[in-house]
């Protein structure tokens, strides 16, 4: 079919995942006169892909959106494409390691298929956990593809200064964040347990500091459910509560954590995950296995490696782990 990329018996790097930072892992390969195959879901499962305004990407002083950046990356994978097969929409159901490297299995054009390569990439990033709302999480969607629900306090955390603020969580990562918030100068910040108590699952002493510390810093609590949302069309996060009271606020920010982190595939060829769920990796990106040492020819870039989750540090860590290979493997 026209257009569509001829997938190869092997390529030297197979990347798992075409969010920014496998898009840039792709195109490193090529800049490097590698081969590779890259595999992609779709780009509307990159975290970035709904956001409106992002500023701190380097050449964009005026911002842009995820979706105009991740169109200009694959813009740039495609235009390699006599060394990078960028294949989307394609479902990665499992990679092998075999004598020589690694085999892939996934769908693609409702077909069943396998190629082979010398190193693997994952670069699948992570899934936030979303508000659920009778137990559908697309009530919120609207209010975070407006940019009106922030997830990222190191993307967004400097959109808050001088505004009101609900913050979305019940646990220590939910209190953490509303304390962290302040740092933005809002002119408010509350906690919506949605229904939970508060750090029930924290443990007594830990629970009673970060307690007195919201109450130091005036940081009230609302743990009635959330029954919905409203005010889209002003452009504010509205909240009917299930007690029939409401509140209002200029953003809404959600602690509630990661939904999946794509651990099974990157765990099956030997790669341990830290304690907050991520692939640990060495400074090159390498996958570690249980006791720190390097897994061979296994990588793990952007967000679901351990360290920060910021798109230049996608960026970066894509060309580290390219770079590696291209030094050891290729």
């Amino acid at each position: 079919m026209p257009g569509l990329p001829k997938l190869k018996e092997s390529y030297e790097l197979l990347i798992v995942g075409a969010g920014h930072a496998g898009l840039q892992a792709g195109l490193k390969s090529a800049l490097l006169h590698h081969t590779a195959g890259v595999f992609d879901r779709g780009p509307k499962y990159a975290r970035s892909f709904y956001a409106p305004r992002m500023d701190n990407i380097p050449g964009f002083p005026g911002s842009l959106s995820g979706h105009a950046l991740l169109d200009k990356q694959i813009a740039q994978v495609r235009a390699v494409e006599d060394r990078v097969g960028y294949f989307t929409p394609a479902q990665v159901h499992a990679v092998r390691r075999i004598p020589d490297g690694f085999e892939l299995e996934f769908d693609w054009l409702r077909e069943r298929r396998t190629t082979r390569g010398r190193a693997v990439v994952f670069a699948m990033g992570v899934v936030d956990r979303m508000l659920q709302l009778q137990g559908d999480i697309k009530p919120i969607f609207p209010w975070a593809n407006f940019g009106i629900v922030d997830f990222c306090i190191l993307c967004d955390g400097h959109t808050l200064s001088g505004k009101s603020v609900g913050v979305l969580g019940h646990d220590r990562f939910a209190a953490l964040t509303a304390l962290d918030l302040l740092h933005f100068e809002p002119s408010s910040v509350e906690l919506l347990t949605h229904g939970e108590p508060l750090l029930r699952e924290v443990d007594e002493p830990v629970r009673a500091a970060l307690l007195a510390e919201l109450e130091a810093h005036q940081i009230p609590r609302v743990e009635s459910p959330i029954a919905s949302l409203d005010g889209i069309r002003e452009k504010r996060f509205e909240v009917h509560l299930a007690d029939g009271t409401s509140r209002t606020y200029d953003k809404g920010f959600s602690a509630l954590g990661w939904w999946d982190l794509h651990q099974e595939m990157p765990r099956s060829l030997g790669a341990a995950i830290d304690s907050e769920g991520f692939v640990s990796v060495d400074e090159d990106c390498r996958a570690l296995d249980a006791d720190g040492h390097p897994v061979p020819g296994v990588y793990c870039v952007g967000d679901q490696k351990s360290g920060w989750n910021q798109i230049p540090e996608a960026w970066a860590s894509a060309e580290r782990a390219v770079i590696h290979a291209y030094a050891n493997y290729l």
